[in-house]
């Protein structure tokens, strides 16, 4: 296993242990198999385990892997705390504290406020004191870093990475997430500030391996490299010396020996003119599929009503690379609780993006397209609701 360096120079290895996706037997953890994978993954060097408060069972799972196999000190922990969930104080204290009892330990190694999208959450928990109680665990051991995970807009992010003195972020990036999302400007604006950054979604959840088209399968496969879809997804992110560690979510012997096999082998700056290539024409197949030609360069903003044109645009070409559903589900978490609206029916048809984009975008058009496309009347309903519940109480 190779390894790269946290924030006070701890080594932390470059594959991360992203345990969500543990596999599920009658409803719950199959513990036996987990641990065994797990067991296996610390033999082979991985050395940092990400869970959550919100995943059912997973804290409860792992910490009780490590207490039985007594290899506590042999990891880190990254759990996170559902700031979404807490509005006093006190469900602060209970829920770090029932995270403790799950996860059987005294101390958690990094703790990430979890899936931040907007600047706003972190103000609303800042008004209750956490930025003492952050002060006041890191004193005592019990936290031995902070950071946040994020899903949203690059500028967001940005916001929230100069909001406060963190330790290290978590943030989805890919090579079709490379301009979205938090996005290479964001992983770049981190490693300038000397802030770690932790990948989840390498892969996007094994889409960039199971939903690729065909042609880009075997342009990999064909390939002087012939590396899997999966191994050139992650060769790609390990490339990147800005890259601390890419979380995976091993739920399978063959995924753990395959993933630290390469993760024993690559170094950043190895990638070679052809192989970024390579990537580059895998995208450009994947686009094909995509509904409208945005690259995400942003010229077209800001909306002077507060469209989120390159982010919606992003969500509505996912509708056509994946399940609808899901590009939706990612639309409505990332997108559709910001404090802010950003919603093309905000949209007034002043025309202004169209005379800035580069592609020459029918983009008031398209935005309507966009818009029933990603919030049918069902997911409309649902994101009101939602809206009303976690932004409501800001």
């Amino acid at each position: 296993m190779k390894y790269r360096q946290d924030k006070y120079g701890n080594q932390i290895s470059q594959l991360g242990y992203g345990c969500m996706r543990f596999t599920k037997k009658g409803g719950s953890t199959d513990y036996e198999k987990a641990e065994s994978e797990v067991l296996r993954a610390i033999e082979l060097g991985v050395n940092y385990f990400d869970t959550a408060y919100i995943y059912p069972g997973n804290e409860e799972c792992l910490g009780k892997i490590l207490a039985n196999n007594h290899v506590r000190e042999k990891i880190n922990i990254a759990t996170k705390l559902p700031q979404y969930m807490i509005k006093t104080k006190a469900a602060i204290d209970k829920t770090f504290e029932e995270e403790l009892r799950r996860l059987r330990t005294d101390y958690i190694d990094y703790y990430l406020m979890h899936m931040f999208t907007d600047i706003q959450e972190w103000e609303n928990i800042k008004a209750l004191g956490i930025e003492d109680w952050i002060k006041e665990h890191k004193a005592n051991g019990s936290i031995r870093q902070i950071g946040f995970s994020y899903h949203g807009d690059t500028d967001m992010f940005l916001k929230i990475l100069d909001a406060y003195d963190w330790d290290f972020c978590q943030i989805q990036y890919n090579y079709m997430d490379e301009h979205s999302q938090a996005g290479r400007k964001g992983l770049m604006a981190a490693a300038k500030k000397g802030i770690p950054v932790i990948i989840m979604e390498p892969l996007r959840g094994g889409k960039l391996v199971n939903q690729l088209p065909e042609e880009a399968l075997t342009l990999m496969r064909d390939s002087e490299r012939a590396y899997s879809a999966a191994e050139w997804g992650l060769r790609w992110l390990w490339d990147q010396p800005e890259v601390s560690c890419i979380l995976s979510g091993m739920n399978s012997m063959e995924m753990v020996e395959e993933n630290i096999r390469i993760a024993s082998e690559v170094e950043a700056g190895q990638f070679t003119e052809s192989d970024f290539e390579l990537i580059e024409n895998v995208k450009s197949i994947i686009r094909q599929k995509e509904k409208v030609g945005c690259t995400g360069c942003r010229y077209c903003m800001p909306c002077p009503k507060g469209v989120d044109i390159p982010g919606i645009f992003h969500y509505y070409n996912l509708t056509a690379l994946q399940k609808k559903s899901s590009a939706r589900f990612e639309f409505a978490r990332n997108l559709g609780i910001r404090q802010e609206p950003v919603f093309a029916s905000q949209c007034i048809g002043c025309g202004k993006c169209e005379k800035h984009c580069p592609q020459h975008i029918n983009i008031r058009e398209k935005l309507k397209e966009a818009d029933r496309e990603l919030r049918p009347l069902p997911y409309k309903i649902g994101i009101d609701i939602a809206r009303r519940f976690m932004v409501g109480k800001r």
